[in-house]
């Protein structure tokens, strides 16, 4: 009987053991599981910060091509052919000063052919004269608005339209003012055009 009680209590202890060694097993993954929560949460956050600070690259990147546009367009509603080709020169300097490493894969193609084109057209504004320089404005305004497409901005800009330039065809421009000052009209008709759209 004796023995038999002592097998009993030896039972109840090893039991209580295995209970609180389960105990103690379930509290260890239930805090390893809130860790792995908080370190996915935290990897998450970071992956998020990094690709906020990778587009916010991207847009300060193309600031200095935007800069060299809108000088080049403030130049040709005044109808400077002198200021128009300095701004050609900062937009090709912009363009030298682009960092590609910050383009994706699928990015970089298709700046690349921005970017030969509107080297051109710069090369072309610094050496013409001014209706010549309007012409390949034309086409750099075109190329400019397709790289805040692909690559975004933070500036707030107008997309603006000439319905009278180039034979009542109509071009388009940006600008940095919601007050239209045409470009391919210049001082002779300074407010003809509206506004298509804002930008940011």
């Amino acid at each position: 009987m004796k023995k038999s009680m002592y097998v009993i209590a030896l039972s109840v202890l090893f039991l209580s053991a295995c209970k609180n060694d389960k105990k103690q097993t379930e509290s260890s993954d239930v805090h390893m599981e809130e860790a792995d929560g908080h370190q996915q949460n935290d990897m998450n956050n970071a992956t998020m910060q990094d690709t906020d600070s990778i587009i916010s690259q991207k847009n300060e990147n193309l600031s200095e091509i935007i800069d060299a546009y809108l000088l080049l367009k403030n130049a040709l509603t005044e109808d400077s052919k002198d200021k128009a080709a300095e701004a050609g020169n900062s937009v090709l300097t912009a363009f030298a000063n682009f960092d590609m490493s910050k383009l994706s894969g699928d990015q970089h193609g298709t700046y690349m052919e921005i970017m030969e084109n509107s080297k051109e057209h710069a090369e072309h504004i610094i050496e013409s004269p001014i209706d010549h320089q309007r012409e390949h404005f034309e086409e750099l305004s075109k190329d400019v608005n397709d790289l805040i497409e692909l690559i975004g901005t933070d500036k707030t800009l107008y997309q603006d339209f000439c319905p009278m330039y180039n034979n009542n065809k109509g071009a388009m421009w940006l600008s940095e003012t919601e007050t239209i000052k045409n470009p391919y009209l210049g001082t002779k008709m300074p407010t003809c055009g509206k506004m298509q759209k804002k930008i940011n």
